[in-house]
Formats: C-alpha cells, sequence, structure tokens
C-alpha cells in the first residue's frame, strides 16, 4: 500500500474558518475521488513529541492506494497538478511524503 502524507500550515491570509469549510468539503471530495484512493483522513495537530516543543504543523492529510502504480496514475500521470497548485495556494510550509507500508496491524480489541 501507498501513502501520502502532506503536513501543512495555514497561510496568514486565509482564515481557519475559510480554510475548514473548502477543506472538509469540496477538497476532501477531490480527495475521496481520486482515482484508486482507498481512504484519506484529514486530522488537526495538537501535540507532539517532546511535549514542550509545539508542533512544526498545524493539519495533516492522508491518501491511502493499493500499490505505487495506482498512486503514479493518479498523483502524477493523469492527476490533475493544475488542482494541486491551486490547492497549495491554500496552505502554506508544506511537505508530501510518499511512503510504502511495509506492515500493518490493527487491534480488534479497541
Amino acid at each position: 500500500m501507498i501513502r501520502l502524507t502532506v503536513m501543512y500550515n495555514l497561510p496568514d491570509d486565509i482564515t481557519e474558518e475559510e480554510f475548514l469549510e473548502w477543506r472538509l468539503g469540496e477538497h476532501q471530495e477531490n480527495n475521496a475521488s481520486m482515482p484508486g484512493v482507498i481512504r484519506t483522513d484529514f486530522a488537526r495537530i495538537y501535540e507532539g513529541y517532546p511535549r514542550d516543543v509545539a508542533p512544526k504543523h498545524d493539519f495533516m492529510t492522508i491518501a491511502e492506494f493499493p500499490d505505487k502504480e495506482t498512486f503514479d496514475k493518479a498523483f502524477w500521470g493523469d492527476g490533475d497538478m493544475d488542482g494541486l497548485e491551486e490547492s497549495l495556494k491554500r496552505i502554506k510550509d508544506y511537505v508530501f511524503y510518499i511512503t510504502e507500508i511495509l506492515v500493518e496491524t490493527h487491534n480488534t480489541d479497541a
């Protein structure tokens, strides 16, 4: 499985309310409808470690794909890079991580 993780902050010229309206609506729908996406999450980062150091980012998005070929086609190949460039205007200090999941464990007792 391939996981795309994006960590980011808000630019100074957008309010959190404006951002969340876009991010939880239109942008979440766009993420979920990318070809091959298995799941996508959006989260607020409120704490990190060490606990006395503020996290470098305020928000995180994750999208998972079944394999690299599917990810490459959706994100780089047939993906809408113009849409990505437009989305990047709504965030700052972003970093994209593309990782391969080597092991996944689910706790069924939780």
